[in-house]
């Protein structure tokens, strides 16, 4: 892993269980930057799935209209190229849902994505705030897939939450300062 820290202005991580706050606590995060924010959904539509349009569509909603939106399902590290600059605060929701949309990917492929993505957030320039679930507090999946899934994106969290100027944990209705209550890991 490259030790040296990102070249953000702020390089921020939320995470949390299903429905827990994290997005609503991110887009307060963007709001707060003053800054021209970027948001990136990493979703992909599906219009035979009622119940994933709603939660899409609530997303939207909370939104600002002067946020540029951008739909990004796989290719992430060429997006914050592209578009991070000093001026700006990039939103990403979600990592999980990007990661389930790039999980047969092998495992070097997986591997080639994810140094690429972190190497994306040490170059990003502005402010960078990621949003990402937690999963493996409970049972272990009993399908393969399910155990790939959580295992890469665990990886994926601690990969970014170490580098992350600050990390916050949401949960139970209360936004956890993790920074202010431990020490990273070191990877």
């Amino acid at each position: 892993m490259n030790s040296a820290s990102p070249t953000s202005d702020k390089l921020i991580l939320v995470t949390g269980p299903a429905r827990s706050g994290k997005s609503e606590w991110a887009e307060s995060l963007a709001t707060n930057s003053r800054k021209k924010v970027i948001y990136i959904a990493t979703s992909q539509t599906n219009a035979s799935d009622l119940e994933w349009q709603t939660r899409i569509e609530q997303h939207k909603n909370r939104r600002p209209p002067d946020w540029i939106t951008l739909e990004i399902p796989v290719k992430l590290s060429e997006t914050l190229a592209a578009y991070s600059d000093a001026d700006s605060c990039i939103l990403i929701d979600s990592l999980g849902t990007w990661l389930a949309n790039i999980l047969e990917q092998d495992e070097q492929a997986w591997n080639e994505t994810l140094e690429a993505l972190i190497e994306s957030l040490f170059k990003a320039s502005g402010d960078v705030i990621l949003v990402g679930e937690e999963t493996g507090w409970g049972v272990v999946p009993s399908f393969p897939m399910g155990r790939l899934f959580r295992d890469r994106l665990g990886n994926l969290i601690r990969r970014v939450g170490v580098i992350s100027e600050s990390v916050y944990l949401v949960t139970g209705g209360h936004v956890l300062h993790l920074n202010a209550l431990g020490v990273p890991l070191k990877f």
